[in-house]
């Protein structure tokens, strides 16, 4: 697994970035029939737009002991681990929670995508939810540097693959028929993927919760979905909102797991239309695909 950063004493110049990125390997996914094009930086693979803000964000955003990062692999969770960590921080607004109108990817900012946000939210309070992509080894120095919490979610690679797929190929536009899963697969399996590679990624963060235990929180999506309320109650204590006795027995922990839900989610109007926050003006609906374990068993053989 590469590890080597690039160092930069401070965030580079519009015309500087501009050369780095240039200067970067890049890959066309083959089953994208050329529109769907991947930059290699510190080991990774990932969208240009979204390098345009990750490099500087590794030099300039200061996180504090606060922060908490919700880190993932594209595919492995994150819409529904955004969603319950609003629910939690924002608990006692069930009937008119912005989750109901916004989509969960607008509740929590993205630190490749909205990092102005991000620092003008630290300005309005102590501290700040953040997700992102990045690896571990690519993470800003002061996020690495200092004692804020992680959360990692991830979840069985061979349904992130078919997640990923449709994902990727309903951005592009494209028919199964016109992108075969083989050749996604492929690319996949040789760690051309966004964000990839898969198990490079999920390593970084491993190795480093081992080391910090009480800072990175390992979380595994089929585990959450086979038991949400153990994982709903060690997720809200690890960040910092435990819930009480009574709020236990009034049911807050079982009305959040039903505000979140795939069921509940998937049919609010607000994530069947509309596109979401950010440059690249993902339709909602796509972040609401199945949400179910062993999907893969319909795209893989029994040799896969």
């Amino acid at each position: 697994m590469e590890t080597t950063k690039t160092k930069l004493a401070s965030p580079p110049a519009a015309a500087d970035l501009e050369e780095m990125l240039n200067s970067l390997p890049q890959h066309t996914c083959s089953w994208s029939k050329g529109k769907y094009t991947l930059h290699k930086y510190q080991g990774f693979w990932s969208h240009r737009k979204l390098l345009e803000v990750a490099i500087p964000a590794q030099q300039s955003f200061k996180a504090r002991p606060g922060d908490v990062f919700l880190c993932s692999y594209p595919k492995s969770g994150t819409t529904w681990l955004k969603a319950l960590v609003y629910a939690i921080i924002t608990r006692g607004k069930f009937d008119k929670s912005p989750l109901l109108t916004t989509l969960p990817h607008n509740c929590l900012p993205f630190l490749e995508k909205e990092l102005e946000q991000i620092v003008a939210n630290q300005k309005n309070s102590c501290f700040a939810h953040v997700a992102t992509h990045l690896p571990y080894h690519s993470l800003p120095e002061s996020i690495l540097a200092s004692n804020c919490k992680m959360v990692y979610i991830y979840r069985n690679v061979k349904d992130v693959i078919v997640s990923y797929y449709h994902f990727s190929r309903e951005i592009a536009k494209l028919t199964m028929e016109d992108a075969p899963f083989e050749e996604a697969f492929n690319e996949f399996y040789q760690g051309i993927s966004l964000y990839g590679p898969y198990w490079d990624h999920i390593l970084g963060y491993w190795r480093a919760s081992l080391e910090r235990p009480d800072i990175i929180l390992f979380l595994k999506y089929e585990d959450m979905k086979k038991d949400p309320t153990i994982h709903l109650k060690r997720l809200a204590e690890f960040i910092g909102y435990p819930f009480t006795i009574e709020e236990e027995k009034a049911g807050v922990i079982q009305s959040i797991i039903n505000l979140c839900s795939f069921e509940n989610l998937s049919n609010l109007e607000v994530n069947k239309s509309g596109c979401s926050n950010g440059f690249f003006g993902i339709e909602n609906r796509l972040y609401f695909r199945k949400a179910k374990e062993g999907d893969w068993k319909n795209y893989f053989t029994d040799e896969g």
